[in-house]
């Protein structure tokens, strides 16, 4: 065995996911520097005028930013363990669209129904990935039980959570975002012709 061989090498497996990884984790941190003002400022989205161009920037970025370290540890958790199988399935750009499709979506619907509510955080887009991962298997005329099951207990969870919980979490930005990853991976497989 040559000496090449027994070298191990870090690849970079995944250039949209963990560019996406590495843009929340820099934003929390620049969040939790600033105790939150960079996050309100740059990395969360609200009802604000119109007229303000933050206003549409915010529509994007506010996935980046998380309000606690915690937070952004369980978004991107679930982010690496099925980012890469995305993003390998579908490709980048396929990812790079369902993030920034998910991200206008959930902004804007908190914006429009919950205006006094600063919204940031992954979560929504989490919840596209894990509902598109269900879709992986899917096959023409047929619909995966493993899709319906990880409908049922995540998006019902977040409706029951919605109904019973008064927390600081936007179970709406998670149904919204299953519903985009839902939508997407319909759309995808009808592409391909599945």
């Amino acid at each position: 065995m040559s000496k090449d061989n027994r070298r191990l090498k870090i690849s970079f497996n995944s250039p949209v996911v963990l560019t996406f990884a590495i843009l929340m984790f820099v934003a929390t941190l620049l969040g939790m520097a600033s105790n939150y003002s960079i996050t309100r400022a740059l990395f969360s989205t609200s009802r604000s005028g119109l007229l303000n161009i933050m206003t549409y920037i915010r529509l994007f970025t506010h996935v980046i930013g998380h309000w606690s370290f915690q937070h952004f540890i369980s978004n991107v958790s679930v982010l690496l363990l099925l980012g890469p199988m995305l993003e390998e399935k579908y490709g980048g750009g396929v990812l790079v669209e369902v993030i920034l499709i998910t991200a206008v979506i959930t902004g804007v619907i908190n914006n429009v129904l919950f205006p006094f509510s600063c919204l940031a955080g992954a979560s929504g887009v989490v919840f596209a990935f894990i509902i598109l991962a269900s879709f992986t298997e899917f096959k023409k005329g047929e619909i995966p039980l493993t899709f319906i099951l990880v409908a049922v207990f995540y998006i019902g969870n977040q409706i029951w959570d919605g109904v019973t919980l008064r927390d600081n979490i936007s179970n709406l930005s998670h149904i919204i975002g299953g519903l985009c990853g839902a939508w997407s991976g319909y759309l995808l497989n009808m592409k391909t012709g599945k």
